[in-house]
Parts: C-alpha cells; sequence; structure tokens
C-alpha cells in the first residue's frame, strides 16, 4: 500500500478539523495533558485521521480522538454515546491492533481522577516503548499515512 497524504482527501480534513473546532470538555481536559509534548515527549495530534484500508475508488479511515505516531499509540475517549456502539468500536479497534496501533480507551468519568489517567498514560507509554526496544526496531513502522506527526514524512 503506497504513502498516501490525509490532506489529499479535503472531506477528512474538514470533517477532522469540525471536530477539533467542537471538542467536548473531555477531550479540552484531556488535550490540555497531551499537547507540545507534555505527555512523557511525545508529541499527539487531536482528532487525527488514520487510514486502514486504501482501494482504487474507496478510502476506509477513523478519526482519532488523540493519535501519537511515535507510539502508534490511539486514545479514545468514550462519552456515553459509546454504550450504543460497542460493536463498532470493538471492529475498529480489532482493524487498528492488527496494523500494530494500540487503542487505549478511556471513559468521560475516568477523567474525575486525572492522576490516576496519567499514571494510566504513562504505563501505557513505557510499554509501547518496551515493545519496540524488544522487537530490535529504532521507532514504530510508519503508517501507510503521512503526517504532521515526528518521523513521518
Amino acid at each position: 500500500m503506497s504513502l498516501v497524504h490525509y490532506k489529499a482527501y479535503k472531506g477528512i480534513l474538514l470533517l477532522a478539523r469540525n471536530l477539533r473546532n467542537n471538542q467536548t470538555p473531555s477531550e479540552k481536559l484531556l488535550w490540555e495533558l497531551l499537547r507540545n509534548r507534555k505527555m512523557a515527549g511525545h508529541k499527539f495530534l487531536r482528532q487525527h485521521p488514520v487510514f486502514y484500508r486504501i482501494d482504487r475508488n474507496w478510502v476506509d479511515f477513523f478519526i482519532a480522538d488523540f493519535y501519537c505516531s511515535e507510539l502508534k499509540l490511539i486514545i479514545e475517549l468514550d462519552g456515553p454515546v459509546h454504550l450504543a456502539t460497542k460493536d463498532y468500536d470493538s471492529d475498529r479497534d480489532a482493524k487498528l491492533n492488527s496494523r500494530g496501533i494500540a487503542v487505549l480507551r478511556i471513559k468521560n468519568e475516568e477523567l474525575t481522577d486525572i492522576n490516576c489517567v496519567i499514571g494510566v498514560l504513562k504505563q501505557v507509554i513505557n510499554s509501547r516503548l518496551i515493545l519496540f526496544r524488544t522487537n530490535h526496531k529504532s521507532s514504530p513502522l510508519p503508517l501507510p499515512l503521512k503526517g504532521r506527526g515526528r518521523g513521518m514524512g
């Protein structure tokens, strides 16, 4: 699969921009912890398109709440709407996992104990780094997608 730049898909870019401009209070809170490399020095993007299959006339993608290309890690905040989308979320997570992308789901109400969330995030980041080191890779494999994240064209 060749590298594709998400900006080539204007509708996807506009959708992601709209989501960034209309963040939920939970997304705003978590973004303050992640932005500007505040979380262990890793760059996270918010509402970032992640392509998982590209055919001639069709593109399958997800827009991740927060994405770190260095760690191949997506953080999803789950509000009440996710109670009705468990099957979709499970399918989405499986597709992303099959591409080597880890998905961490955090329920909105878990953000009330922000120190616990920070601890979990640091644990997940450390485990991703250990995984990449034990696989003898200096960095995670890039997605079939060019973006603004460090290490991606």
